[in-house]
């Protein structure tokens, strides 16, 4: 239960109310409801959610992306008084509300790029769960939040758990971090094992409770390289101070070393709603009623080197992080499309990192991109990849 605050309530857009992380956020919203108040919420396609939870929260306006479901939403929103838009500007502009403070970034993909850069432009402070807004575009992200002096805290558990042990550490330097994995689904699987993997076999992650597009991403281990790549940005690292380690009971979330050798981890039962709770009431820490982690239910804690000959997609991640330029963007947009290729099943799982690296070595480089080089990137590159999914899928028919 959340204990009252004294300080007015912070309001919050949502942009993604309506996938996991949004769900969750709205969980910790619920419940603490002297703390938050949501001004906005916005969802892809899922209408009749959408209209649920802007009826429960009350938010100054909604956005749905489906355009073709702008007439449902409003009809059943307009006796309450909700203002509603439709489709992707009105997605990207709807973070620049004059009432909003922070913008919680829960979008998939590609997609969050604009609202983020809108936000910041905007002044709103940014809490960031979609992590390709920084793999996609760090070095733009990076000087647009210096240029406008906006802070952006992280919402993935491995970044979370890195921001909180270098609170009150900001003038000591980093020797380098740990980001922890639980290796997935396949976690010991060598790839004749992974030859005929099926796309219910790649859902069922071990730990974690989350969408489809991220769950494949963890069980390739590209989730884990894209988080590489948002480490370097959120903390201005180098690729050899950033370690990946598998841990699979997921307790650890991450871990700074220091120079002097000295080790900070940030620990805790595998629950989003954490991460989600300390970024939305950052700098505060407020009570929860979340699990607590009891150490005699977990007497060993266990550690691997990530197997990257199995899941290369790994390797990818930090080959394109040594590029620059547009080659994290490729390899983003690639790796959109062959997620969302494999999960219609037309293409095979072990074609996934095939597909990534085809894409990241015959597109395109610009070396000192802009706005619209990313944009146009990812336009070409996902043509490249479809064209590479029908050549895969014509020969296996």
């Amino acid at each position: 239960m959340s204990t009252p605050s004294s300080s007015p309530k912070k309001n919050i857009a949502i942009l993604g109310s309506t996938g996991s992380i949004g769900v969750q956020a709205l969980e910790v919203v619920e419940k603490n409801p002297d703390r938050f108040q949501i001004e906005v919420l916005t969802a892809g396609n899922q209408g009749q959610k959408l209209i649920e939870q802007a009826l429960k929260f009350k938010p100054n306006a909604v956005v749905i992306g489906d355009e073709s479901q702008y007439t449902a939403v409003k009809e059943a929103l307009w006796s309450a008084g909700i203002k509603v838009y439709a489709g992707k500007k009105a997605l990207a502009s709807v973070v620049e509300s004059t009432e909003t403070e922070l913008v919680l970034n829960a979008l998939v993909g590609y997609s969050g790029l604009e609202p983020t850069l809108r936000a910041i432009d905007a002044g709103k402070t940014i809490a960031l769960a979609n992590k390709e807004t920084l793999v996609v575009a760090g070095e733009l992200v990076n000087r647009r939040l210096q240029e406008k002096n906006v802070s952006m805290i992280p919402v993935d558990s491995e970044h979370s758990a890195i921001f909180q042990c270098l609170v009150g550490e900001y003038a000591n330097p980093i020797e380098c971090i740990y980001l922890t994995a639980s290796g997935g689904p396949f976690r010991g699987k060598k790839k004749q094992d992974l030859e005929q993997v099926t796309v219910q076999q790649a859902l069922k992650h071990p730990n974690w409770s989350m969408g489809a597009k991220i769950t494949i991403d963890s069980a390739t281990l590209m989730n884990k390289g894209f988080e590489v790549i948002e480490a370097k940005w959120l903390f201005g690292l180098e690729a050899s101070q950033i370690r990946v380690v598998v841990h699979p009971q997921s307790i650890i979330h991450s871990i700074v070393q220091f120079t002097d050798g000295s080790m900070k981890a940030q620990m805790g039962l595998p629950d989003m709603k954490l991460p989600i709770q300390y970024a939305l009431a950052y700098p505060d820490r407020i009570p929860s009623d979340f699990p607590r982690f009891n150490f005699m239910n977990y007497p060993n804690l266990s550690f691997e080197a990530p197997d990257m000959e199995t899941f290369p997609c790994l390797a990818l991640a930090f080959e394109a992080m040594k590029r620059e330029g547009t080659a994290a963007c490729r390899l983003n947009a690639a790796n959109e499309v062959a997620v969302e290729a494999f999960l219609k099943e037309k293409i095979r799982f072990l074609d996934i990192p095939l597909l990534l690296a085809h894409c990241l070595e015959d597109g395109t480089h610009i070396t000192k991109p802009e706005y619209q080089d990313y944009v146009d990137t990812d336009i070409e590159t996902r043509r490249m990849a479809w064209a590479w999914v029908e050549k895969v899928k014509s020969k296996t028919t």
